[in-house]
């Protein structure tokens, strides 16, 4: 294939598949994508693991990092700030909200132990010591998202000779990031899970290559609710060099999710992944429960915190959440959730990432077959 994407990752198919589960990252590398890990909750020392992990495990082909470093987070410009120090800056309303919510539902909310210097999370400066961890290792692409990455950044990617690719969610953030000096540009559109923007896929995809197209030459790779092959021919039908995935490897045998959210990702239709802040203070598409709606729908609400501090909030809740869940709650499967695409409507079944690659790969060839066929006509 001519993609751009192809000859700077050494790749011969432009699926890239982000996910926060070493064996996704393996598996979709070995059978022909580029998987890229998400390190965003890992120290220094648990990302050299995984990343020996990946290395003996991906049979050399090659794989990406992607960390979160925001521009703009409530504790910006600030220094030394912890994790413990955060955690005194959450009114107490939101903590009785948060525990009577759970309380409801047959759940002990349990707080979780950290030290007293362990950073913030989405800490600039600790992405920056695991991006040094991953220069270790043999990976061909860094990104970033929530934000245009530090000068440090890049110049790190260009001192390793790693792309360094940037996510964005609306045509001025494209246009901010090439002024910047990024590499790849993953056009992410609001179906997509996690953090996104309000733009469609199919809108911003080519909104934005128009827009830089007399600005430099940056290869744009498509993402947002992306599932299938024939999502994946489209987005490139409109210019893009490759698709960026995350959603659709949730529901693979390799992914760490629970059980019980797989059920519930197969149950779900498109219209079940809903943008809220109840998670992490910025909107962010994850799947609809009673958690997404007593932050975002009842009257009784606080109201979401700005992140990171939301974060504090909801980190020790889902702990609780999940192990209530796993334990047998049947009262807590109704909170159980994650970050999801409004591409969850398409996915019916677990299978292996690797059979979801070439799923990909035989549903593209078909599509450009047919459009090929068109043509002719």
């Amino acid at each position: 294939m001519k993609s751009p994407i192809c000859d700077m990752l050494g790749i011969d198919f432009p699926l890239l598949a982000f996910s926060h589960c070493r064996d996704v990252v393996a598996a979709v590398s070995r059978a022909g994508g580029f998987g890229v890990l998400g390190a965003t909750v890992h120290t220094p020392d648990t990302l050299e693991r995984e990343l020996r992990w990946i290395d003996k495990h991906v049979d050399g082909k090659p794989y990406g990092v992607d960390v979160l470093i925001p521009e703009n987070i409530s504790t910006a410009g600030e220094k030394d700030v912890t994790w413990k120090s955060l955690e005194a800056r959450v009114p107490q309303e939101h903590r009785n909200y948060t525990r009577n919510l759970l309380k409801k539902y047959d759940i002990e909310l349990t707080t979780t132990e950290v030290a007293d210097n362990q950073p913030q999370p989405f800490d600039g400066r600790t992405a920056l010591e695991l991006l040094e961890v991953s220069f270790n290792h043999p990976i061909r692409l860094i990104a970033n998202a929530l934000g245009v990455p530090p000068k440090a950044m890049i110049e790190m990617g260009r001192k390793h000779g790693v792309p360094v690719a940037a996510l964005v969610g609306a045509k001025e953030h494209a246009l901010r990031q090439v002024a910047a000096g990024v590499d790849i540009l993953v056009v992410q559109g609001t179906e997509a899970g996690g953090h996104c923007g309000e733009v469609s896929t199919m809108v911003l995809v080519p909104e934005v290559i128009k827009a830089i197209k007399n600005i430099r030459d940056v290869p744009v790779l498509a993402a947002g609710g992306i599932m299938t092959g024939r999502q994946m021919a489209a987005c490139m039908a409109m210019g893009a060099a490759g698709a960026w995935t995350g959603s659709v490897w949730l529901a693979t045998v390799e992914s760490e999710t629970t059980e019980i959210f797989r059920e519930k990702m197969i149950a779900a239709s498109s219209r079940d992944a809903v943008r809220s802040k109840g998670r992490t203070g910025k909107p962010a598409r994850q799947l609809r429960s009673v958690w997404t709606d007593a932050w975002d729908r009842a009257a009784e609400s606080p109201g979401a915190l700005p992140m990171p501090l939301q974060s504090i909030v909801s980190r020790d809740a889902f702990n609780s959440i999940d192990r209530a869940a796993a334990g047998g709650n049947a009262k807590a499967r109704d909170l159980v959730s994650y970050f999801v695409g409004q591409g969850v409507g398409l996915i019916d079944s677990v299978k292996s990432a690797g059979a979801v690659v070439q799923e990909f790969k035989e549903e593209f060839a078909e599509t450009v077959e047919h459009m090929n066929a068109l043509v002719a006509e």
